[in-house]
Formats: C-alpha cells, sequence, structure tokens
C-alpha cells in the first residue's frame, strides 16, 4: 500500500444538515480489514432521513452505505482477495456476542454497527475499509447498477421473512428501488400473480419495464381512491401478501384492508419515527393477519449478488442520476424533489 494517498476527499456532516467536503487521511486497517478504492456509492431515502436527523445514525459521521469498489490493499491475514478484486460491500458489522447474537438473531444486534449510518464511516469518500468477511465480489454488473445490491439485500431479507407459499397473490405498494428489487425477488419465489400500485410516473413505467408485476396499477396523485376501489374490486378476496413500500403510514394504515384472511401484511418502506398507525384487533385476530417488519439486512448478500450479477433480476434504468462527490447537495436534492429513481454518487 506504498504507492497510496495519506489523506482523501470525504462527505462529513458534524450534527444533521451540516455537512462539508473534507481532507482526512485514509481509513486504518484492523486486523482482517480490506481497504477499498471507491468506485460508486449510492444515494437513497436513508441518507435523506440521516441528513435530516430522522434515523438512526450517531455523528460526526461519513455517510454512504451502498458502497461498491476495487481492493487496493489488506491486512497480512486476509485471504481470498487479491489487488483489483471488484466487491460490493455490506455495510452491518456484528458484535457477536450480545443477547441477540447469541440466539442467531445477528440483526437485532445491541451493538449493531453499520458503514456509512452507525458508528463507522461510509462509502462517500475516496476510499473506505471492510471486514473480509464483508466483502463480495462482483462480474458483470456496472459499479453504478452494483450500487443496488445492498438495498436488495434489504428486499431479500424481507422475502427471507415473508416466506411465500407457492401460488400466492401479492401486492406491492410503491415503486421505488427497493420495491422493485422485492417485486422481482417475489415473482422467483413462489409469487404467481403480482400488483403494483404506485403513483402514476417515470417509477411506474420503469417498473413495467423491468416486468417487475403482471399487473400495474398506476394512481392518480390527486385522488386514487378509483383505483383503490378497481383494486377491490378484480382481488374481492384480497391478497396473500401486502407489502407497504412507498413509506407512508396513511397508506400501510390502510394497507390491511387488502390483506387476504390468513395473509400477511408487510411493513418495508422507511417511516417517521412520529408516524403511528390504528389498525382493529379484531380484525387481526378474526382473520388471523400476520403483520411482519422487515429492517435492512444481514447475511443476504451472497444470494443477492447470483440474482443480480447474473441478470436474474433486472437493474437497468433503476440508477438514473449520478453525481460527482462536490455534487452532495445537488443529489440529495434529486432524492428529496423524486426526480431521481435511485442516485449514486461516481468516482474517477
Amino acid at each position: 500500500m506504498a504507492n497510496l494517498p495519506k489523506t482523501m476527499k470525504a462527505l462529513r456532516y458534524e450534527k444533521p444538515e451540516v455537512w462539508d467536503i473534507v481532507e482526512v487521511p485514509l481509513p486504518t486497517l484492523r486486523p482482517g480489514d480490506v481497504l477499498i478504492k471507491v468506485k460508486a456509492c449510492g444515494v437513497c431515502g436513508t441518507d435523506l432521513h440521516i441528513h435530516e436527523g430522522e434515523f438512526i445514525a450517531e455523528f460526526p459521521l461519513i455517510p454512504g452505505h451502498e458502497t461498491i469498489g476495487e481492493v487496493v490493499g489488506f491486512s497480512d491475514d486476509v485471504k481470498g482477495f487479491k489487488i483489483g478484486d471488484r466487491v460490493a460491500a455490506d455495510n452491518s458489522e456484528l458484535c457477536g456476542h450480545c443477547f441477540y447474537c447469541r440466539r442467531g438473531e445477528e440483526l437485532l444486534c445491541e451493538d449493531f454497527k453499520a458503514h456509512g449510518v452507525l458508528g463507522l464511516d461510509g462509502g462517500f469518500a475516496e476510499y473506505c475499509s471492510y471486514p473480509q468477511g464483508r466483502l463480495f465480489k462482483i462480474n458483470n454488473l456496472s459499479d453504478v447498477d452494483a450500487t443496488l445490491i445492498e438495498p436488495a439485500s434489504c428486499a431479500m431479507h424481507g422475502l427471507e421473512k415473508i416466506a411465500p407459499k407457492p401460488g400466492s397473490h401479492a401486492l406491492l405498494i410503491g415503486a421505488g428501488p427497493t420495491g422493485l428489487m422485492m417485486a422481482q425477488f417475489l415473482k422467483h419465489s413462489g409469487v404467481s400473480r403480482l400488483t403494483i400500485a404506485a403513483p402514476a410516473g417515470s417509477k411506474m413505467e420503469l417498473a413495467k419495464s423491468l416486468e417487475a408485476a403482471d399487473y400495474y396499477v398506476p394512481l392518480d396523485r390527486s385522488n386514487p381512491a378509483p383505483q383503490w376501489e378497481q383494486i377491490r374490486k378484480d382481488n374481492p378476496y384480497g391478497f396473500d401478501i401486502v407489502v407497504e413500500a412507498s413509506g407512508s403510514a396513511k397508506v400501510l394504515e390502510d394497507a390491511i384492508n387488502y390483506v387476504r384472511r390468513g395473509g400477511k401484511l408487510v411493513c418495508y418502506g422507511v417511516y417517521p419515527s412520529a408516524a403511528r398507525v390504528s389498525w382493529p384487533p379484531s380484525k387481526i385476530f378474526g382473520d388471523e393477519i400476520t403483520i411482519i417488519g422487515s429492517f435492512s439486512e444481514t447475511f443476504m448478500f451472497p444470494a443477492t449478488v447470483d440474482y443480480l450479477d447474473s441478470g436474474k433480476v433486472k437493474t437497468k434504468g433503476i440508477v438514473n442520476k449520478t453525481f460527482k462527490l462536490e455534487q452532495w447537495g445537488e443529489a440529495l436534492e434529486s432524492i428529496r424533489n423524486k426526480s431521481a429513481i435511485k442516485a449514486a454518487i461516481v468516482f474517477d
């Protein structure tokens, strides 16, 4: 690593909404760490929540949790990697010894750390380091499209929790990037009839181009009631699985009314901390509805890389805006104003 620079350019937050592009030292490698030169890092709604102080982030922080890069160095004890390998980084680090980790429920780790979010710096920098067990080689995806591996891994975790039965009917509400990944995973995993309901516009058109569903219901932004009524008429028994992926608590509250008796309602969006919903316990009890929460992922990268790098799950067009690190303000605004379906910061 003698030819590497001593410092790097990075985006750093001192506290919510206070950020700058700064020069900082390269990461110090721990035993088992791999140093990567960042090629691209995805920007998503979580980054906007971090910016606004609405997420579990700790400051000061270099954000960026959807990192793709090239191996440029590693500790002496690292095996299985060589200089130049292209890799996707799983941003999570787990303690391995808390109450939940000892039960095999690592995602609930009491000392959960996440690069770019909680306790560890992330990929909005020229270099970043990760444990060797958190890096996965990629071959076919472009750097930009590969930034979808992390959010797709979260969708894969949701799929694991849903565990669809063969022949299931599913309704997915919202057509954002992780929703489009979830839709395709559901189609590959037992769902025989998948409907996407989302506001009319570019995201819905992209869903069609990806063949993400069997039926598409574009919702009128000012008055979606007629479309929801049509969904009810076309599916009088409801759906085995309803995935709320829009992040709207109001939509989530109503989504239970589209769940078939014995079905599952999945809370998959990122909701404001103050958001509340109200459901009749008698309906959940009498219809035996299962409510599922799905947050982040652990150990989902291998399966996700297989699906995306092989092309079985389509990614073309999801990342529709790219920015340089110095354009962070523009990148953030593209997420806020929804002009970006998915954005990425690119280097080189």
